[in-house]
């Protein structure tokens, strides 16, 4: 799996460092690296915002640059501002571009590192450099920078979308495939075949088999209703015997009602 890490440049504002570690944990990382904080990182603010996530402040490492507080990651930047001219320099990426562009090394890496610039003035240019890639996050011109936390959020909830598609695609292998609900509705077919009182015997196989496209079973599931099924048919006439035992049952019963 990957190890997620968040690193924050030179942080200002403990309340800031609460909010970040808050959404961290929202999102599976694992690790908190500060550079250079210039606040009490786990003062009496950032442990009171972080809600739940304190332990991400309590036990946040220090570093002296961001070069070794991002050493052996993928290092993803980040920055509100910059210019189109200097996009391909930096490996500048929208959000969506980024995910598109970076999946397979999002699935290979085993850590990576985002990266979130000072308060005021961000990451610098050398800082950039550092980088393997840059989100840039598109938002209003008129006002473009949102606030630390609130871009951590939109940058890890893209990166988790990769991880919820790989699980997904895991639930999609323990489902039923095609053939395997056409075996079930075969062995449906054949039990429906030894009841004589059902008429229109295809419309009812029909149902049988629109009820199962439609609960998308797993192939467990599916393998416990054909066994089910099979059963049932290999002893067409147990609901008559069931039938004739209750008549008897019936008979014995009147018969002493009789007598009395």
């Amino acid at each position: 799996m990957l190890k997620t890490i968040v690193v924050v440049v030179e942080p200002e504002y403990q309340i800031n460092l609460g909010h970040i570690a808050r959404t961290a944990k929202n999102f599976w990382v694992s690790e908190l690296r500060l550079v250079n904080p210039k606040c009490k990182y786990n003062g009496k603010r950032a442990l009171q915002y972080s809600k739940h996530a304190r332990d991400l402040i309590e036990k946040a490492k220090l570093y002296s640059s961001m070069e070794s507080a991002t050493k052996n990651t993928l290092c993803i930047g980040t920055t509100g501002i910059w210019h189109k001219s200097n996009a391909s320099f930096y490996n500048v990426y929208g959000m969506e571009e980024f995910t598109n562009s970076f999946s397979k090394q999002l699935r290979t890496a085993r850590s990576l590192a985002v990266v979130l610039g000072r308060e005021g003035t961000g990451l610098s240019r050398e800082e950039l450099k550092l980088c393997d890639a840059t989100i840039s996050i598109e938002a209003n011109p008129k006002y473009p920078i949102l606030n630390i936390s609130h871009a951590l959020s939109i940058v890890l909830y893209e990166i988790s979308k990769i991880r919820m598609q790989d699980k997904a695609a895991e639930i999609d292998r323990s489902l039923a495939t095609s053939r395997e609900i056409d075996a079930a509705v075969e062995i449906f077919r054949k039990l429906v075949g030894t009841k004589s009182h059902i008429r229109d015997k295809d419309a009812v196989v029909a149902g049988f088999r629109h009820m199962l496209e439609r609960s998308v079973p797993t192939r467990k599931e599916l393998k416990a209703l054909s066994v089910g099924l099979a059963e049932r048919g290999a002893a067409p006439n147990s609901g008559k015997s069931a039938n004739k035992n209750s008549s008897r049952i019936n008979d014995k019963k009147n018969n002493k009602r009789n007598r009395k």
